[in-house]
């Protein structure tokens, strides 16, 4: 970090965002150096984390700095300043491929062992696990999450609505959830008492020993894998009698040791019979459910029984009963081919948006049965179907809007990413004991039961407190705290904000209620029909799920939404967006060269990040940059230069001129005569050479591109690719 500059660490990550960041960086660098500002790139993408974390196998000209970590640590200094892009939330499948990549390209690491049997592949196990799933956001999020649509955003998707499809009458979408033995119900809680050791035991064996803090909350539950068998295949039954689609969904990158199990159970149950009835040959494959159907296809390649497999697969999914949800009809890829397809704050959105319905092996849309197994976050996304379905489909002209202030500071309910979920070796008791031995929860349980703890720090529990109150304060909203007191950790958060609530109302009474999800979806629904606004206030995992789901409904897509982290130490963490279908965007660029990407998050970010800044130091050119960036974001949303989805419209480096031009324009137009000196000339030469720009980023369209890897592609080419027109380069550049 520079001494004499404020420094905006700008993370170079994955897919999209990786090739829109070879476009974009240069022009925020070119125009942000005129306020003193310096922008450094740092990689936090899944190969960086693999490089970094794996250099003893590499040579010296190999080696990367553990960027992660160093960002780890400035998260907790005053100065902090980053500006953080989507990156892959790793699943198996993807880490697998990265590594294969990296080795293609000379880097000499180890092959990840599915099935460690030696100490050093377990080793390798628990050395590649920390680039699996979200490992960045645990990491960087030291603060609680502002997540909140601009006022230009939201006007914009009024003016311009997405159309919303309607349900079919008498609609047979649904949700189905557990009724016994899942998370929620064998849910047990504890506040802890003084700062201490806690062991988490398997009949008296230690699964992990941890370091609680005082006034910690600490919880345990199980899945029963028995409950969840019985259930997935009760489900197989409903979609059948319904005659509609079968659909899982599932979250196995955040809860990356849960869900992936949760997945793999799902593919024996659904595929049962082809399993069994081949069951020797898989085992020799070394097949594992959890890698999904995918990778059987791999690993049937080396199979003498690959034809009269795959045919039972296509037969299965082609004519059996129900028929199965597609992630890709044209490739006949399903909900249960990877896990990483089927993402349920990403995966559901798409459905209620659709009517209630899901691409079927025909290439049409047909209504779904909608799968979660867990009750905790299941209600709410039934209450929405339901609600639909007796009240018509939401308008997003008219809806009002919903943001959300999401409790996650110091790693505050990260399910499954964190070292405390275990599948069960054997059946027994799980007690969780406090440092004298007492036990504080105790649970009976059953070999391959999915054991999990969360925990929640009180420190962030209170700031999560105080921002939904400073919100409510600034927006004049109601907050609504989606809290079940039926549940044993929703219990204990109540208590806690019913001993912080006080303090802040005293200085200024807002509206607020606590309702468990599925009251609290029931209140906001109603009140977003009316056109008013409501600020969500939520634990960890529904502040994923509602900060994607009302905004795919309100504006198209959850990326034009702005993600503020007000970091407990001082500074700031600015996520641009979600990026759930970058994947899709590579792989149209790498095809046609036609990047669909918005970088409006980026845009919006890269402002509240300088208005963090100014309002530390306040210097007149820095307000002006600011407020020169509010007028490119409302000149960009009004003018609609967003990127068009197909081949041959302006995509998302035309979407990047267009930023800069309008960038210029306010600036030339400065109340700070040597701004306005500065960029008038820009400006001019931006607005001249439109027609010269847009044929040169224009010639790319249509044609593949090679930029040597997917994971880790070759900076010059991808550069190349990126940076199509000389004519902007040169304007640029020369800033």
């Amino acid at each position: 970090m520079g001494k004499d500059k404020p420094v905006i660490v700008w993370t170079k990550t994955d897919e999209a965002p990786l090739l829109a960041t070879y476009s974009l960086l240069p022009i925020v660098k070119a125009f942000t150096k005129f306020a003193g500002v310096d922008v450094e790139l740092r990689d936090i993408s899944l190969a960086g984390r693999v490089l970094a974390n794996f250099s003893d196998y590499l040579t010296e000209e190999q080696k990367v700095s553990d960027d992660l970590a160093y960002l780890g640590e400035l998260v907790k200094k005053e100065e902090a300043n980053i500006i953080k892009l989507p990156n892959i939330s790793a699943s198996v499948p993807q880490l697998k491929e990265t590594i294969a990549e990296l080795k293609s390209k000379g880097y000499d690491l180890p092959d990840y062992p599915e099935e460690p049997k030696t100490d050093e592949e377990k080793e390798l196990i628990k050395r590649y696990a920390v680039c699996l799933g979200s490992a960045a956001n645990p990491v960087l999020r030291e603060g609680n999450s502002d997540r909140r649509a601009a006022v230009a955003v939201k006007k914009f998707a009024q003016k311009h609505p997405k159309k919303l499809r309607a349900f079919n009458e008498n609609a047979k979408v649904k949700v189905s959830h557990m009724s016994e033995g899942d998370f929620y119900e064998n849910e047990q809680s504890i506040i802890k008492s003084g700062t201490g050791k806690v062991r988490i035991e398997l009949n008296d064996k230690l699964l992990k020993e941890i370091d609680a803090l005082d006034k910690e909350i600490l919880d345990g539950t199980f899945m029963s894998v028995k409950a969840l068998r019985k259930f997935l295949a009760s489900t197989v039954e409903e979609a059948k009698k319904l005659g509609i689609l079968w659909s899982i969904h599932l979250k196995a990158t955040m809860m990356k040791v849960s869900d992936p199990v949760m997945f793999g159970h799902a593919v024996s149950v659904f595929f049962k019979d082809i399993l069994d009835k081949y069951t020797a040959e898989l085992d020799k494959l070394g097949f594992n459910p959890i890698l999904g159907i995918g990778d059987l296809l791999k690993k049937l390649q080396n199979s003498d029984k690959k034809d009269e497999i795959e045919a039972a697969l296509k037969e299965k999914i082609l004519n059996g009963s129900p028929d199965i949800a597609m992630v890709d009809s044209d490739n006949l890829i399903t909900n249960l081919h990877f896990s990483n397809d089927i993402i349920i704050d990403a995966s559901i959105p798409p459905v209620i948006r659709d009517g209630g319905k899901m691409w079927d092996k025909d290439g049409k849309t047909q209504e779904a049965l909608i799968i979660i197994p867990d009750r905790s976050y299941a209600t709410m996304y039934s209450e929405i179907v339901e609600d639909i379905k007796k009240n018509g489909q939401l308008n997003a002209a008219t809806m009002g809007h919903v943001s959300n202030v999401g409790l996650m500071a110091q790693k505050a309910e990260e399910y499954g990413s964190h070292p405390t979920t275990f599948i069960l070796e054997e059946a027994g008791i799980v007690n969780v004991k406090d440092s004298d031995g007492t036990i504080l929860m105790s649970f009976d349980v059953e070999k391959g039961d999915i054991w999990r703890m969360s925990r929640a720090k009180d420190i962030p529990v209170k700031d999560w407190v105080r921002l939904a109150h400073e919100r409510a304060s600034l927006t004049g909203d109601p907050i609504v705290f989606w809290l079940d007191s039926f549940r044993a950790h929703d219990a204990n958060i109540i208590k806690q904000v019913v001993r912080y609530l006080p303090e802040f109302l005293a200085k200024k009474e807002v509206e607020y209620h606590i309702m468990a999800p599925q009251q609290a979806m029931r209140f906001t629904l109603k009140r977003t029909r009316k056109g008013l606004n409501t600020i969500s206030v939520s634990g960890n995992v529904i502040r994923d799920f509602l900060t994607d789901l009302f905004p795919i409904l309100e504006l198209g897509t959850s990326a034009k939404m702005m993600s503020i982290v007000p970091l407990l130490a001082g500074g700031g963490l600015f996520e641009t967006g979600a990026g759930g279908s970058a994947p899709k965007h590579i792989q149209q660029f790498l095809k046609e060269g036609h990047l669909r990407w918005d970088s409006l998050g980026e845009f919006l970010a890269l402002a509240e990040s300088l208005r963090m800044i100014n309002k530390k130091t306040p210097s007149t050119k820095l307000t002006e940059i600011v407020n020169a960036i509010d007028k490119a974001n409302e000149a960009y949303l009004d003018n609609n230069k967003a990127p068009g989805r197909k081949v041959h419209q302006p995509g998302n480096k035309a979407s990047h001129y267009y930023f800069a031009m309008y960038w210029a324009d306010a600036l030339a137009n400065s109340k700070d005569k040597e701004l306005s000196d500065k960029f008038t000339p820009i400006s001019k030469s931006l607005n001249e050479n439109e027609e010269k720009i847009m044929e040169e980023l224009m010639a790319v369209e249509g044609n593949p591109q090679d930029i040597n890897g997917y994971y880790l592609p070759n900076d010059d080419k991808a550069f190349k690719g990126m940076r199509a027109s000389k004519t902007l380069n040169n304007i640029i550049d020369n800033i």
